[in-house]
């Protein structure tokens, strides 16, 4: 039996085993929301979605759990985590360092050609002629380009791991807004940053985007877990 693609599921690129394809299933699910927090992840369910045994559904858990996407409860089985303001604000502090580290590595990598591309990436997230389905993924798909020109293939992993950690969020708030954030408008400073070629300019500008993120994802968390942790940052639409 075939294992059914969930959309989503090309960025994944490793050789195919039952644990592996397992994996990615389960991943795909949960970046994409078919599988949310709190949700009890049943191994014989998902077995026969795949066409596989237990077996490799349960190793599939202890890496996802290694990643902090599931957590495994003794006796209880496997459900998928939730973040809470204090998560939130942990995983973006890390991704704006990390992205950070990355665009100043890749400075040297972008091209004239580069920026072309990137410009069109930007159009092609706000043509809403284009009637883009999947928002989220081609904004993620915009960081993840620039940052694999960094040429780090570990900072890079990383940084995907944590895009996946807080991206069902990022997909419950865009289909909430009445109209989508502009890419353009969002990402301009940085693009003027790569454009002047200034490393350490570079680097500032996608920190401060990244973590101009957090206020908007925070006010999606229940008012009992955002009274753990203030965050005084105005809103802003950008992630």
């Amino acid at each position: 039996m075939s294992n059914p693609m969930l959309p989503g599921q090309d960025i994944y690129h490793f050789a195919s085993t039952a644990e592996e394809d397992a994996y990615r299933h389960i991943h795909a699910a949960i970046r994409l929301g078919r599988y949310q927090a709190g949700q009890r992840l049943v191994p014989e369910t998902i077995a026969a979605e795949i066409g596989t045994s237990r077996m490799p559904v349960r190793e599939a858990f202890r890496r996802l759990a290694a990643e902090g996407l599931v957590t495994i409860r003794p006796n209880r089985g496997a459900v998928v985590t939730g973040l809470d303001v204090a998560d939130m604000q942990e995983i973006f502090e890390m991704r704006a360092v990390l992205e950070g580290l990355a665009v100043r590595l890749a400075l040297p990598n972008v091209t004239r050609a580069v920026l072309q591309t990137l410009d069109e990436l930007l159009d092609r997230i706000d043509d809403r002629d284009e009637n883009l389905a999947d928002w989220t993924t081609a904004h993620r798909h915009f960081h993840e380009t620039l940052c694999r020109l960094s040429g780090r293939p570990r900072l890079v992993r990383q940084i995907a791991s944590l895009h996946s950690l807080v991206e069902p969020h990022m997909r419950l708030w865009i289909n909430q807004v009445e109209s989508r954030p502009s890419a353009r408008g969002d990402h301009q400073h940085l693009l003027d940053a790569l454009r002047d070629g200034d490393p350490l300019l570079c680097e500032q500008a996608m920190r401060a985007h990244v973590l101009d993120t957090v206020p908007d994802l925070l006010a999606l968390l229940p008012p009992a877990v955002t009274s753990r942790h203030v965050v005084t940052k105005p809103f802003s639409s950008n992630f």
